[in-house]
């Protein structure tokens, strides 16, 4: 049987973890792993949402990535099959006006801090946020955290400060490393990203075992 090792481990409560709803926003070096996790663990029930399509230059990371030129979504619905799609583009304008309310869980895996602000303004009830893996590449750094106990990583610290200045004070989930940049540019490690996808990945079973049945 497909699960039977996460029944297993997870008891009646895989059947939350089965019926489960969950968008993954981004689905690069942190949001791929994000999903095959997710995917792997039971979730039926995954909707993705990217405009992107892979470059070589992103292989060092994201799965999928051996499909150069093709679109994310698209090689994702090939490799798991049961997912639904959204080759979107987003913006503040689309967070704002796209219904978040049927599900349970809303995951953050975008590069734009105006869109990153705007989901946590909306969503921050079912919300969780990865902020800065790239220029990284030790995974024993990686934390999770409120936002407002982040540390060491400058874009939550951006985010902070704007939510701060919108006079916002609500909890949500981030998961972050406090790791020194370990260089200039784009680098990236899969080390880092995987981990931060896998970690992001716990966090969601764990709030979907507490959802009611």
């Amino acid at each position: 049987m497909r699960f039977q090792r996460c029944r297993e481990l997870f008891g009646d409560d895989f059947n939350k973890i089965a019926n489960a709803k969950v968008i993954i926003l981004g689905v690069g070096g942190v949001g791929s792993y994000v999903l095959d996790c997710l995917y792997r663990s039971g979730v039926q029930n995954i909707t993705i949402v990217d405009f992107d399509r892979f470059d070589i230059t992103n292989q060092n990371r994201q799965i999928g990535s051996e499909f150069v030129c093709e679109l994310k979504t698209k090689v994702f619905k090939k490799l798991y099959p049961t997912i639904t799609i959204i080759d979107k583009k987003m913006d503040t304008k689309w967070v704002d006006g796209f219904d978040f309310e049927k599900y349970d869980l809303v995951i953050d895996c975008v590069d734009t801090t105006p869109v990153k602000i705007a989901l946590a303004k909306k969503c921050y009830k079912k919300l969780i946020m990865s902020v800065g893996s790239a220029k990284r590449y030790d995974a024993t750094k990686v934390e999770v955290a409120t936002i407002w106990k982040t540390h060491g990583d400058a874009l939550a610290r951006k985010i902070r400060n704007e939510l701060k200045k919108a006079r916002f004070n609500k909890n949500f989930t981030v998961v972050f490393s406090p790791e020194e940049d370990r260089c200039k540019g784009s680098g990236s490690f899969v080390g880092v990203t995987g981990v931060f996808g896998l970690t992001i990945c716990s966090e969601a079973i764990k709030k979907i075992l507490l959802l009611p049945l």
